[in-house]
């Protein structure tokens, strides 16, 4: 059984204006993706959502707020391009068709190596311990060897261990490397040749973070949501109990995608993740073969769930909205430390849904507000 390699229709196509404008926009203080899109929608564009950041932000109580300048965003871009890279917005031919599925996708990623191969459907993840068994290691080979085989492209964090075995199993038939850091930082240093590997052999890097970004702690979980994002399964083999595999896992079962897992002895440490994955209904698998009789055949997916973000030629029909202090205090009152449904804080306040949209804006721009899975927020520090 082989993968179908279908291109995906190519969609938006951003002018090297907006792009610039994109990068920007998610650059600067407290815009996060989904920020990013409310921005944008609220606006008309990203050019109007610059424009108008340092009003919003005052409004939610903070007096000054960073914009990310032109000078930095032609930085960026110039050098990306002189490591032979790129920015891919969302929805265009090169940004991985199934993270446009995953609630706050991100709206840029940086990316190096093949186009093609990020446009692929065909993904599968392989993520697990970095001190990883040898059993473990040959068994990582393996399955992402017979994955290339069957036309999937294995997708993973490039760290020690399971990530660098199955990345290297894979060079032949196409790899994608998933970075907490910048597209140029290789983390771990080891694994810099590899790293080359990947981009030589017609595999490809990718990163949501800056150019020259160096990953911190936080970083990761973000790293591992996107390499879950792009992939209709994800693979665990080997991973204790607190590990970041199992982060990728969960965020692999809450955007609807297939978790599966290598049993191990209950006597090994490194093999508690997955058999509790495995109690709690993942999978089981031992080759790639019992990955492919899971999948199935598989099929384009359906156009994903509008964004509603669609600026290429798109007219700046938004913006103006005249917010009363009294409703942004209802609002305030109504919120607290745990979070709560947008769609229930709206229903409570009886306030229109985009008079309430734009005041969680200006409390998320001021740093006062934080979003949760579920479309729920909160307060920082309940205050």
């Amino acid at each position: 059984m082989s993968a179908d390699r279908s291109e995906p229709a190519r969609t938006r196509v951003l002018t090297d204006r907006q792009r610039l404008a994109w990068l920007r926009l998610i650059r600067s203080e407290n815009v996060g993706p989904v920020t990013f899109r409310a921005l944008i929608n609220h606006a008309g564009s990203a050019e109007a959502a610059l424009e108008a950041l340092p009003d919003l932000s005052r409004r939610g109580g903070k007096r000054t707020i960073r914009v990310f300048s032109q000078a930095d965003a032609e930085d960026e871009v110039e050098a990306l391009e002189r490591l032979g890279g790129r920015l891919r917005a969302l929805g265009e031919y090169g940004y991985p068709p199934l993270l446009r599925y995953v609630d706050g996708a991100p709206p840029l990623i940086s990316v190096r190596g093949s186009d093609d191969r990020l446009a692929e459907e065909a993904t599968i993840a392989m993520v697990g311990a970095r001190n990883a068994s040898l059993a473990g290691l040959k068994l990582a080979g393996e399955i992402a060897s017979g994955l290339g085989e069957a036309g999937y492209t294995v997708v993973s964090g490039l760290a020690r261990g399971i990530d660098a075995a199955a990345h290297r199993a894979a060079l032949a038939s196409g790899t994608i490397a998933v970075m907490a850091g910048g597209v140029d930082v290789i983390y771990p240093g080891e694994n810099r040749d590899l790293h080359r590997s990947i981009l030589d052999k017609g595999g490809a890097v990718v990163s949501e973070m800056a150019l020259g970004w160096k990953p911190r702690s936080r970083d990761f979980p973000r790293r591992n949501r996107l390499i879950s994002g792009v992939s209709l399964a994800t693979v665990l083999i080997e991973a204790a109990r607190a590990s970041g595999s199992l982060h990728t896992a969960r965020f692999a079962a809450e955007q609807n995608r297939e978790v599966l897992a290598v049993p191990g002895s209950p006597l090994d440490p490194r093999s508690e993740g997955g058999n509790r994955l495995i109690r709690d209904g993942a999978t089981l698998i031992t080759s790639a073969q019992d990955i492919l009789d899971s999948l199935g055949p598989r099929r384009p997916f359906p156009e994903p769930p509008s964004i509603e973000v669609e600026e290429p030629g798109r007219e700046n029909k938004t913006l103006p909205l005249q917010v009363a202090d009294t409703d942004r205090g209802k609002v305030l009152s109504a919120l607290g430390g745990a979070p709560v449904e947008i769609d229930e804080l709206i229903r409570h306040m009886q306030l229109k849904a985009r008079v309430v949209h734009v005041i969680l804006l200006e409390l998320e721009l001021a740093g006062r507000l934080e979003r949760h899975p579920g479309q729920k927020v909160s307060l920082i520090d309940g205050r």
